[in-house]
């Protein structure tokens, strides 16, 4: 997979007609658009001290390309932990049925080159009628099963691990750290950024829900799509609900950032409610006036540097060895 050098940004649909053509059309031009080179002013320019490429992953019965960031050869990060490999951050992107790592270039690889570690980026199946969030969740749990059972082929330290999400992203991370649980893998992070961690019929039963449905971006009927695409008729929706697990004690240590006008601004601080109830360390940090995808937005989002340092400074101390 390629950058583009040019794209023009689509219209947005609306969202109560696309059709499935319509969607697959709408979100491909969308995705070209968001790893042009014109998205560049909006999205930040890599730190050079990292190397991106794509990477094929190959999973059962399908291979994934993951975005992978490591630091550069002659970087001063680049020969760290030589014996037992950089720390892994296993991240996945926002968008839920839209998006790309490319996105995430920003904040990614300023992390390989400054933790130093070693960054793999989900590029997940996205939500589609096909492809459920059930899809997507596998997506993310595969890939870091698969990269911590080969971990010497990929250079990092699997006792030094870490997941990071964004929104739809965060929902997907959130699950993978209740899976690492399940299975004995012990984690030492999880940064949920503006996490939407319910998609049950009551994901839309928040005061932040009513207060910016429709300001500052057109919130409820995005969401509205997202969960129709996210759990069919017939799914367990609580299942796929980190908000809902039985169980949240024993998680990894978390971030959980808030930016305050966003939808789903009280998705995340409740999150950070349950977490610390059940005794998982929890640090929840609201960005006041923030809007939903503020931290792939440091060309016009001011207090993305600030969450980047945070985010950088949190995972520094989770991954020391």
């Amino acid at each position: 997979m390629s950058e583009t050098t040019t794209a023009q940004r689509p219209q947005e649909p609306d969202w109560s007609t696309l059709t499935v053509e319509e969607l697959v059309a709408y979100r491909d031009a969308e995705n070209r658009f968001r790893a042009s080179s014109a998205m560049r002013a909006i999205t930040g320019q890599p730190d050079p001290g990292a190397v991106i490429d794509w990477q094929e992953v190959a999973l059962p019965g399908r291979d994934l390309p993951v975005r992978v960031y490591r630091p550069a050869p002659g970087h001063a990060g680049a020969g760290a932990d030589r014996a037992t490999g950089l720390p892994l951050v296993l991240h996945v992107h926002g968008g839920g049925f839209v998006g790309t790592a490319v996105q995430c270039d920003w904040t990614n690889s300023h992390l390989a080159a400054q933790l130093p570690a070693l960054v793999v980026s989900v590029e997940h199946r996205l939500l589609a009628p096909e492809t459920p969030l059930s899809a997507a969740a596998d997506d993310g749990w595969d890939v870091l099963d698969h990269v911590l059972r080969h971990a010497a082929r990929w250079g990092v330290d699997p006792a030094r691990t870490a997941v990071f999400g964004e929104s739809c992203g965060g929902l997907i991370s959130a699950l993978a750290a209740i899976r690492a649980r399940e299975a004995g893998l012990r984690l030492r992070a999880q940064v949920l950024v503006n996490p939407a961690v319910e998609v049950t019929g009551t994901m839309f039963d928040y005061p932040s829900i009513a207060e910016y449905a429709y300001t500052p971006s057109r919130a409820l009927p995005l969401l509205r799509f997202f969960q129709q695409l996210a759990v069919p008729p017939g799914t367990d929706s609580r299942a796929l609900s980190p908000l809902y697990a039985d169980d949240l004690g024993g998680l990894a240590p978390a971030l959980v950032l808030v930016p305050t006008q966003d939808a789903v601004a009280d998705h995340g601080r409740r999150y950070a409610e349950r977490l610390r109830a059940a005794g998982t360390s929890t640090r929840l940090t609201e960005y006041p006036g923030a809007i939903h995808a503020f931290l792939s937005m440091p060309g016009v989002e001011p207090q993305a540097e600030a969450a980047r340092a945070e985010i950088l400074e949190f995972l520094r101390a989770a991954l020391a060895e």
